[in-house]
């Protein structure tokens, strides 16, 4: 297969006969200000569904599985508000990467009123989206699931059923982050559970079901001759049966392994495509670098707001992203 090079559909996009605008009117009913954003595709809802699943899940088990049952107060206690309040942090910051424009170009405003309201100085041109109708600004592509443009697109995300872009990369960012926050601390956890548990309490508990070798035998004649349903005793590790226990925390283990590989991975790619201020897109396809180079800092800044704060942190606040004019175009 020959590959195209990207600036061969840059240079299409530059001829006047592509614009058309004659063919591009404005869409029939614009949305109002201050409508939510939300994509409506059925294969993102379900993956966004599942990723608030598997948290729930983890929570359960981290909460009835481990830290009731124990006998150590202050480790649940600090246990639960640290697994908590990062599993909060998390789910709200993929609410708000899945809730925010991520940065879409106006649908259909590929105008002749809104080409000649650019006030396009000789030798400068822009480029038109034949698939949404818009006039493109610079680092900006479309997206075939949001059918819009966006500025800045990363890559498109079905995990948070949306576009990763200009407005809300920083949301992506801490959800990967706080994702592979809950899956180290589960994993740390479920380790000291099994080391503090599986020696002391589940022998008895497994010999007082008659589950072991030894004490099966001896367990159903007890049984038998007692008449009595059997009680078990009051220093058990968890709330449920033996196999049971061990079944939640083997997926909880399979799922904070999993999660955490893939969400690092994630996350340190999105530091870097940061730092570099490059795209996943850009990087993928191998663009031209037109737009001016900048420290890392100052990218850092550029995702997360400016100046440094807490807030960096928050998926609550919004960041100042400075007084950028979203319509660059180059010449």
């Amino acid at each position: 297969m020959m590959l195209i090079p990207t600036h061969h559909f840059r240079d299409i996009e530059r001829k006047p006969e592509y614009l058309q605008p004659e063919k591009c009117v404005p869409p029939p009913h614009p949305s109002p200000v201050g409508t939510m954003w939300f994509i409506r595709d059925g294969c993102g809802i379900a993956c966004a569904i599942v990723t608030w699943f598997l948290v729930l899940y983890a929570e359960f088990v981290v909460l009835f599985v481990m830290l009731i049952p124990s006998r150590d107060y202050v480790y649940s206690i600090i246990n639960g508000i640290v697994f908590n309040l990062l599993a909060f942090l998390a789910l709200a910051s993929h609410c708000r990467a899945m809730l925010t424009d991520p940065g879409a170009v106006p649908k259909g405003n590929a105008t002749k009123e809104f080409i000649e309201s650019l006030q396009l100085k000789p030798g400068q041109v822009v480029y038109k989206c034949p698939k949404c109708c818009s006039i493109k600004p610079d680092r900006a592509h479309h997206c075939s699931v949001c059918k819009r443009c966006i500025r800045k697109m990363d890559h498109h995300c079905p995990w948070v059923n949306n576009c990763v872009g200009e407005n809300n990369q920083k949301y992506f960012v801490l959800f990967t982050m706080y994702i592979a926050l809950i899956s180290l601390h589960a994993l740390i956890m479920v380790g000291f559970h099994f080391l503090h548990c599986f020696e002391e309490d589940w022998t008895n508990l497994l010999q007082a079901y008659g589950l072991t070798r030894e004490g099966t035998a001896e367990a159903r004649l007890s049984l038998h001759e007692k008449k009595q349903p059997l009680k078990v005793s009051s220093t058990e590790c968890s709330s449920f049966s033996p196999p049971t226990t061990v079944i939640l925390l083997i997926l909880l283990c399979f799922e904070g392994l999993l999660f955490l590989i893939f969400t690092s991975v994630m996350f340190g790619t999105q530091v870097h495509s940061i730092c570099t201020d490059e795209t996943g897109i850009e990087q993928l396809k191998k663009e031209e670098r037109r737009w001016a180079k900048k420290t890392k800092w100052m990218n850092m800044k550029a995702v997360f707001g400016h100046p440094f704060s807490l807030g960096w942190a928050s998926p609550f606040a919004t960041p100042d992203q400075g007084k950028a004019d979203p319509y660059q175009y180059v010449v």
